[in-house]
């Protein structure tokens, strides 16, 4: 790995640590598996996925990406930590799901290969986790074709995150492993929106997720104002 990838190494050590408990459904990764059909169904009501070709950057071990697969998309998942994207690659096998491939290179990389080449494009909780969030967003919008989707989920910055996404996940309920999430890579709203207009795409739908940690229940809504999701649209191409 070179100094002009974009990502830092302790947090890719840290996900390959916990790489063969990404399909353990009580393990660290729990959440993932429990917001898995709400971001899902989120993406296909904006843009319906069957039949197109879908990125998944930061796959990690796939849980997402197999979904995706599941719902008829030609799927390319894509992550730097190498053990997390073999179990991905294993569950998929085991799984016999048809339709995902999985490859260890960055997103930057990718842009520069295969420009404008997926229907849509998901980077779903890893902005929060590489030094550069602006430049990922820009590679996202480098890959997606014109008039596709773009979508981003991640942590607000702010006290009440903290609290509750730190504080409360890591610490206090051990929801998450302690360290998994640091205040200062949190990214407010408005500094993803400002990312997304640098990289000319439209925000079009902005979206809250919400945790009661007694009934372990999710749910969508309006309040952005510790967990959100983002949809952007690339415009279309000019008419000639």
């Amino acid at each position: 790995m070179t100094d002009t990838v974009n990502a830092d190494p302790a947090e890719l050590a840290k996900f390959s640590e916990l790489a063969h408990r990404w399909w353990d459904l009580e393990s660290e990764f729990r959440p993932l598996h429990e917001i898995n059909p709400l971001r899902l169904e989120w993406i296909e009501s904006i843009a319906p996925i069957a039949g197109c070709r879908v990125l998944d950057v930061g796959c990690g071990g796939g849980i997402l990406a197999d979904a995706m697969a599941r719902r008829g998309a030609d799927v390319l998942g894509i992550d730097l930590a190498d053990k997390a994207l073999k179990v991905a690659q294993l569950h998929a096998l085991e799984a016999a799901t048809r339709g995902v491939k999985y490859r260890e290179i960055s997103v930057e990389a990718l842009a520069a290969e295969q420009p404008e080449s997926f229907d849509v494009v998901a980077c779903m909780e890893m902005l929060e986790h590489v030094p550069q969030p602006a430049s990922v967003v820009k590679a996202c919008a480098q890959l997606v074709k014109p008039g596709g989707w773009v979508f981003f989920s991640t942590i607000h910055r702010n006290l009440k995150s903290f609290l509750f996404a730190i504080v409360g996940a890591e610490y206090v309920l051990g929801m998450l492993p302690r360290g998994t999430h640091e205040y200062q890579k949190l990214i407010r709203p408005s500094e993803l929106a400002a990312h997304c207009r640098a990289a000319n795409l439209d925000l079009r739908h902005t979206r809250g997720l919400e945790h009661n940690p007694v009934t372990r229940r999710y749910w969508l809504s309006d309040d952005t104002s510790v967990n959100y999701m983002f949809a952007t649209r690339k415009p279309s191409a000019p008419q000639p």
